[in-house]
């Protein structure tokens, strides 16, 4: 079998890794070519994954750790993916609190699986909101530590990909793509939308096409690191739901809405909360990457006796606390109207990172 084209897509909580993928996934297939996924978290029962299957996308699941923390379950996964749909390409998304990519990753699948994967320049994904604030001495809505996870993911890049730009006037963009590459000199700096599509072959043509040189190893403190991912707490639920000629739309908007209530009643700081309704091959998303401005909907679950609930997030708190609060707005959301039953369901906070290789 020929080489697989490895492109990783890296970037902090929200940034939109996931919607990027299933973008250039479904770009690529109607052109013929065989792809496949490899999407990655500190747990199982990820709505990322199940997103993705539902577009019928051939996805490997690393859940557990992060890749560089499970380098081999990683390597697993593109064997997996090699074999079973003989992949031309492969997107791979780390978790969005992981760093030190190029060390850990990058470096080690060069030099021990060039026969099989060519890896291209490894892209970072920054949306507009967290970017500014990062870039301009902000904290991105985020605890110091978490934020200087953010910024170590933005110096080791070889490509940002300011994402989101349908969010930004023509001048707003043009400034921001300016002021980034005036900060980070020696990285490529693009910009694409997933919403118009604007930006999205541009990028896809440049790293497509290139090797990652594998050449920026952070100089980075563990320390501040671990911390960074511990200061958040991380929940992964899914819930099987019955209600009479139920309309779940309606459910998942209840369920975000009162938990952006809760996490700004107690001024919690959000990382990243994702909820994906399911009824069959129908599907409602919702997610939340800060404020309650950023709550967004989208899709349909459509109306039905039976449906799944899977709920992803990751707040400033700790996982005790969180699993108080999500499970309270979801009981105040099913009241009497729904009954309920927990297929899984775990809270926890993620241990210091411990690579399989770091190679400097």
């Amino acid at each position: 079998m020929n080489q697989t084209r490895l492109i990783l897509c890296g970037g902090f909580l929200g940034a939109g890794k996931t919607t990027l993928i299933w973008d250039v996934a479904q770009r690529l297939m109607a052109q013929g070519k065989r792809v496949g996924l490899v999407t990655n978290d500190q747990a199982p029962e990820l709505v990322d994954s199940r997103l993705l299957q539902q577009a019928n996308l051939q996805v490997a699941e690393v859940a557990g750790s992060c890749f560089c923390c499970n380098f081999n379950g990683f390597v697993d996964a593109i064997h997996s993916l090699r074999r079973e749909v003989e992949a031309d390409v492969i997107l791979a998304e780390p978790v969005g609190s992981c760093a030190d990519l190029t060390a850990t990753i990058v470096r080690p699948l060069k030099k021990y699986h060039n026969t099989e994967v060519i890896v291209s320049p490894l892209t970072v994904l920054g949306d507009p909101t967290r970017l500014k604030s990062i870039l301009y001495g902000g904290d991105g809505g985020l605890h110091e530590d978490a934020a200087y996870i953010y910024r170590k993911q933005l110096e080791e890049s070889e490509v940002i990909l300011i994402t989101k730009t349908d969010l930004l006037s023509e001048e707003e963009l043009e400034k921001l793509v300016k002021d980034t590459q005036a900060c980070f000199h020696h990285t490529k700096v693009m910009a694409a939308s997933t919403m118009n599509g604007s930006g999205i072959r541009e990028w896809f043509q440049y790293v497509a096409n290139r090797q990652g040189e594998g050449t920026k190893i952070l100089d980075i403190d563990y320390d501040k690191y671990a911390h960074g991912e511990a200061v958040l707490g991380w929940l992964n639920g899914t819930v099987a739901l019955t209600g009479k000629n139920a309309y779940w739309d309606t459910l998942l908007k209840d369920i975000m809405t009162g938990i952006c209530k809760a996490v700004k009643k107690e001024k919690l700081r959000v990382g990243h909360i994702k909820v994906i309704a399911e009824n069959g091959k129908q599907y409602a998303v919702g997610n939340i990457t800060g404020d309650v401005s950023t709550l967004q909907l989208r899709g349909t679950a459509g109306t039905s006796d039976h449906a799944k609930l899977i709920i992803n997030a990751r707040v400033e708190t700790s996982p005790e606390h969180l699993d108080e609060i999500v499970r309270s707005v979801l009981l105040d959301a099913i009241g009497d109207q729904y009954t309920d039953e927990v297929l899984a369901w775990r809270y926890l906070q993620p241990g210091r990172p411990n690579p399989t290789h770091r190679m400097v």
